[in-house]
């Protein structure tokens, strides 16, 4: 793919977190034997420069040649001036016989782009420095550990479990029926996390993101009945407190997880605003929801457990996301000193008809965020296409399915295999995607983020909410898909149990326990093998920095296969992925890092296996093409010298 290039990454970007009226220096790489669109050589230019529109008033830069065939690449650089601070820009090249092209997020096109897929520039706070170098892993407290001194069993012992609860066992199945399916509880706590904690750290994780810990009437606890403290069946504050400083003593951050969409029904707000309009009453509570004048209100999705906020009331915000007294700040700050927030269902706060505060609370999540402990990070669910509110102005990332998860499940998953319903799919089945697909439906969706939330941006393979990956993933398939999750930009997530090839056909399915014995005893061939490999996967990760922060430029991509680098100045990796027996041939200018080979079908110089065993050789009668070639599913990268880019 000798096509001209620009991402976000420092190689062509001097600074991705400016301030606003900063002037930033852009560069935009172009191979001396570029290819347009229509397949023909783009030839001589005869202008090349940037053009924004700021304030919606169209800017254009010229650029200037910095540096001239660089291993067959020519080097432009621009300025562009943040005037907005979200500014959005794109490159044109015309070329000596008049000709056009427009480079934006969506890549080259021979007619005018749209605003929506410019690259961007954000001068609002950026995301901490560590966030885009994370290795993420998700637990749900009440089936991932049982600590020793369980309260949950001392409860139980003792007769004194809610009386909503439905007791389970640890090696009991999963009820996905109601009313099992939210009230069936099998006793984890955070004192369980803790005490295992080595084995995230035996994973490479530096990340733990736990569901929610407030008390609620279900296993799941999105339906709180407060914010004002942790659960007594996982342990109560305590535990929490316990279980931050023993994961910060191992390097491990941790995240909360909040509903600012919606509470209980069970919530002490919702019980003073309930009374308050049956009674006729003046409570502040009452316009913390949204009540018809018949006493009914508005909830998550039409569930009556789930009463919907009104973000309109001053005192709510007060209350839960304003100031130092308000629960977002309470659990950054000391003694429980929480690393930052994953928001659930955040698309959907704060909208409802012709009302729409989601901007609103978004900021004021990340103000008071910023207040209480900069150093932290804010991550938003949106079950759609998320870019709309994803430009860098609160939600350093997102958890979302359009970018990543179900391209991948398209192309990964055996054809036909059932969608099994949840957040993050759809009912019905998984279409059925080739590699040039799932690289089209990703660019797509990735081409409305700015590039700096694209790398807080979470890669799951799946979550709580979701069927497992392995459960109709096609053979040897899984690596693959955990491969790309730790290369591609963005940050890598384990689902507790993932990294075991525990399987489930929808998101209930998916909430079972964690077969600690299995683990411990390390019997199972088939389970030390799959840990063995997201183990390997992770420090790829972890070892090269550049498949945290640097750029990306797509290699080659046919039906089966697809190949990337990720770029920096000091190395670069390349990442080859296949679902099946594959070759892929790119120019050997694709790719000037690897220099040149005397002999065809060798290896490339400058070359150094990462990970995997698919074949890298130059071939052709002047080793003029790189191959890249597996016999069946595969997952392989190289590491190779950084690209040689001319002095600013």
């Amino acid at each position: 793919m000798l096509t001209p290039h620009h991402d976000g990454s420092p190689l062509h970007v001097s600074n991705a977190a400016p301030a606003l009226g900063e002037v930033v220096r852009v560069r935009l790489r172009v191979p001396r034997s570029a290819i347009a669109t229509d397949g023909t050589p783009i030839g001589v230019l005869a202008w090349v420069g940037t053009r924004s529109n700021p304030n919606r008033e169209p800017r254009f830069d010229q650029a200037r040649l910095v540096a001239a065939d660089v291993d067959g690449w020519d080097w432009y650089e621009a300025s562009v001036e943040v005037e907005n601070p979200e500014h959005g820009y794109r490159w044109l090249l015309v070329g000596a016989d008049g000709r056009q092209h427009w480079l934006s997020q969506a890549g080259l096109s021979d007619v005018e782009t749209r605003d929506h897929d410019d690259f961007r520039l954000v001068a609002h706070a950026p995301a901490p420095a560590w966030a885009a170098g994370s290795v993420m892993y998700q637990v749900f407290p009440d089936r991932f550990a049982k600590s020793d001194a369980s309260p949950y069993d001392a409860r139980r012992a003792a007769g004194d479990l809610p009386e909503w609860l439905i007791p389970a066992d640890w090696d009991d199945a999963v009820d996905p029926e109601p009313p099992g399916r939210s009230h069936q509880v099998f006793g984890g706590d955070l004192d369980g996390v803790r005490e295992r904690l080595d084995h995230l750290a035996s994973l490479g994780v530096d990340l733990l993101y736990l569901t929610p810990v407030f008390p609620a009437r279900s296993n799941h606890r999105y339906d709180a009945s407060t914010f004002g403290r942790v659960d007594d069946l996982l342990g109560g504050d305590d535990a929490l407190v316990r279980l931050v400083e023993a994961a910060h003593a191992r390097g491990i951050r941790v995240i909360g997880d909040l509903t600012s969409n919606h509470s209980g029904d069970a919530h002490e707000w919702f019980r003073l605003a309930q009374d308050a309009v049956r009674s006729g009453a003046d409570a502040a509570e009452r316009g913390f929801y949204f009540f018809r004048p018949d006493g009914s209100y508005e909830s998550w999705l039409g569930v009556p457990s789930l009463p919907k906020f009104d973000w309109s009331s001053t005192e709510l915000r007060r209350r839960f996301v304003e100031g130092p007294d308000s629960v977002v700040a309470k659990y950054l700050r000391a003694p429980f000193s929480l690393d930052g927030w994953r928001i659930d269902v955040a698309n959907m706060t704060g909208r409802l008809g012709d009302v729409d505060l989601n901007a609103e609370v978004r900021r004021a999540i990340r103000r008071t965020m910023l207040e209480a402990n900069p150093d932290t990070i804010l991550l938003a669910e949106s079950t759609n296409d998320a870019a709309a509110d994803f430009q860098g102005d609160a939600w350093h990332g997102a958890m979302t399915y359009a970018p990543f998860t179900r391209p991948l499940w398209s192309w990964l998953q055996r054809p036909g295999s059932p969608a099994g319903g949840g957040i993050g799919f759809a009912l019905g089945r998984v279409p059925s995607f080739t590699a040039r697909q799932f690289v089209d439906a990703h660019l797509r969706f990735a081409a409305g983020f700015p590039w700096r939330v694209r790398l807080a941006t979470m890669n799951a393979l799946d979550t709580h909410d979701t069927p497992r990956f392995a459960t109709n993933a096609r053979p040897g398939t899984q690596p693959v898909a955990f491969g790309l999750a730790v290369t591609l930009p963005g940050i890598p997530v384990i689902w507790a149990g993932d990294e075991l090839g525990l399987t489930g056909v929808d998101g209930e399915a998916s909430r079972t326990p964690m077969p600690w014995a299995a683990i411990d005893e390390g019997d199972d061939p088939g389970l030390a093998s799959t840990l063995g490999t997201y183990r390997a996967l992770a420090r790829l990760r972890r070892e090269y920095p550049v498949l945290a922060t640097g750029g990306i430029r797509w290699v080659a991509v046919g039906d089966e296969a697809v190949a990337f680098v990720r770029e920096a100045a000091d190395a670069s990796v390349l990442v080859f992925a296949a679902r099946d027996a594959a070759r892929l041939e790119a120019p050997a200018g694709v790719l000037p890092q690897l220099g040149g080979s005397a002999e065809p079908d060798a290896s490339p110089a400058s070359t150094l296996v990462a990970f995997g065993s698919a074949r890298l050789a130059a071939s052709g009668e002047a080793s003029d093409c790189l191959a890249l070639e597996a016999d069946g599913p595969a997952f392989a990268a190289w590491l190779m010298p950084g690209v040689a880019a001319p002095a600013r």
